[in-house]
């Protein structure tokens, strides 16, 4: 009687004495790739709101600490379009999440407890106290544009406060510009999960880009030469540590490259590179800038759009949970990832 056991491979079946002939006849190891097709983990609940929340959200810090540089520097019209900015970003960035929570109530509740092993906890309150600061330095870039006959008072108390506010505002930036990624990669998306490293990075280096774009889109360029540094600066980090975050994602980096997050993520690239190069060459140009300002805005939001499709693709199809985990456990690696 031939008897059939699991544990061999299709290259090189094992045989063995006993039975009839001496056969025994191994059955190749089953290639898993899903638990009977079904999705092990559940996408992420959130919609589109998310994305742009984090867009914004990155506008915003980067816009506050080029304001600051601006205000130090003695670059009034970059100062302002960057204050503006920063202030916008921020109140389209909260509501596009108080939208996805369902009501203002629930981002409220948030701040009743802070819990530092939790990103989103950290988030909110970083969030909650750069806010207020990048608030009132943009009040003061209002109340610098009245009539000298008003700045009195409470008026010239305001203006008073414009620069310590900035820079407050600029130094809780970083951390606003950087915790969504780590909010991502703390979550058990694969696509996520896999570029824990990285992702933080590849935001802040978008946030730059972003909102030095802005200010080469609104400021003149006798004063966009810090927003110019900022915009290339951040470029080169996001595309440097896009290419090595793909790298470390292993199988689950081809979500980057199918479908629609493929899509977004070359548009993206292509955007980015296009404003770099458009900066460096149009120096003197107000049109090229400005022009250059918008593709790298434009590519920032490709690129968190493809982020966050690409974790929400990867979290649909098993293969990107399974194959990594076997993997994992094949070279006596623990199947969860630790930082």
């Amino acid at each position: 009687m031939t008897q059939v056991q699991h544990g061999g491979s299709p290259g090189n079946p094992r045989r063995s004495g006993g039975g009839r002939g001496g056969d025994r006849v191994m059955v190749p190891e089953a290639d898993f790739e899903s638990y009977y097709g079904r999705q092990i983990v559940k996408p992420a609940p959130w919609e589109h709101d998310i994305a742009i929340y984090l867009f914004t959200g990155g506008v915003a810090a980067g816009s506050s600490l080029l304001a600051a540089g601006a205000d130090l520097t003695g670059r009034p019209a970059l100062r302002r379009v960057a204050r503006f900015g920063s202030l916008t970003s921020l109140l389209v960035s909260v509501g596009a999440l108080v939208h996805d929570l369902g009501k203002p109530s629930r981002f409220l509740n948030m701040l009743r407890v802070a819990k530092p092993t939790s990103p989103m906890s950290v988030g909110t309150w970083i969030l909650s106290l750069h806010g207020p600061f990048a608030g009132v330095a943009a009040v003061a870039e209002i109340a610098a544009m009245l009539p000298a006959r008003w700045k009195r008072g409470p008026v010239r108390l305001l203006l008073a406060l414009g620069r310590p506010a900035g820079i407050v505002g600029a130094l809780t930036a970083p951390p606003v510009a950087a915790y969504t990624g780590v909010l991502l990669s703390d979550t058990a998306t694969p696509a996520w999960h896999s570029a824990f490293k990285e992702i933080p990075f590849v935001f802040c280096g978008s946030a730059a880009a972003a909102s030095g774009g802005l200010g080469l889109l609104g400021a003149p360029v006798a004063e966009a030469g810090p927003a110019r540094a900022f915009a290339v600066g951040g470029a080169l980090v996001e595309l440097a540590t896009e290419q090595q975050m793909e790298k470390s994602m292993g199988l689950s980096a081809e979500t980057l490259h199918q479908g629609r997050p493929g899509r977004l993520m070359r548009a993206s690239k292509a955007l980015t590179v296009a404003g770099a190069l458009g900066a460096l060459a149009g120096r003197r140009n107000r049109v090229v800038s400005a022009v250059s300002g918008a593709a790298l805005m434009a590519g920032s939001l490709c690129t968190r759009l493809g982020v966050y499709e690409a974790g929400i693709a990867s979290a649909k199809d098993p293969k990107y949970t399974v194959v990594p985990q076997r993997e994992r456990v094949d070279r006596g690696e623990p199947v969860r990832y630790r930082s």
